[in-house]
């Protein structure tokens, strides 16, 4: 795994994704694939063997998960299609007009205020259009190209980094 800067990785993974990538204009009339999170999870894995044993410190008051092999194993269909999927938004950067930068996850709340969810389960997102900072709390669609590759961020390894395109509240 490359331990650069977060900015640098980004920008490497966006950079190598857009070599896979058609035009623009190609993608805009292109059907993303629609995608869960159990999407992320290579075939044959289940479940249940992503989530790994713990670390207590009850003088920290924190509980640090610790994943086996299967929590870094990606899904290889996904390196390179173009998806659509629901979540929730972690900020990692944010301009003047909203975040631009930040952590997919699966439940509101993840990384935050519990541990994160094994990497497998976290996609490392980019997006040009900032999304508003009054709508950071919302569940999103968001849809853009997928790229399979282990990631370091401040709060926690991603297994997967997305180019968005856009972006739209989650209706239930």
């Amino acid at each position: 795994m490359t331990h650069l800067t977060r900015r640098d990785t980004l920008a490497l993974a966006l950079t190598s994704a857009a070599g896979l990538a058609a035009p623009s204009s190609l993608l805009a009339a292109a059907t993303p694939r629609e995608i869960g999170w159990d999407d992320l999870i290579p075939p044959g894995v289940p479940y249940a063997e992503i989530i790994g044993e713990g670390e207590l410190d009850l003088d920290a008051d924190t509980w640090a998960p610790i994943f086996d092999e299967n929590a870094t194993k990606l899904n290889a269909d996904l390196d390179g299609a173009l998806i659509r999927m629901p979540g929730f938004i972690i900020p990692l950067e944010l301009d003047g007009d909203g975040v631009v930068e930040f952590i997919l996850v699966p439940y509101v709340g993840a990384c935050i205020h519990t541990p994160p969810p094994p990497p497998n389960q976290l996609v490392l997102a980019r997006t040009v259009t900032p999304w508003p900072n009054d709508k950071l709390w919302d569940p999103v669609w968001v849809v853009g190209l997928m790229k399979t590759q282990l990631m370091d961020t401040d709060l926690a390894e991603t297994g997967y980094v997305l180019s968005v395109d856009s972006m739209e509240t989650y209706v239930w």
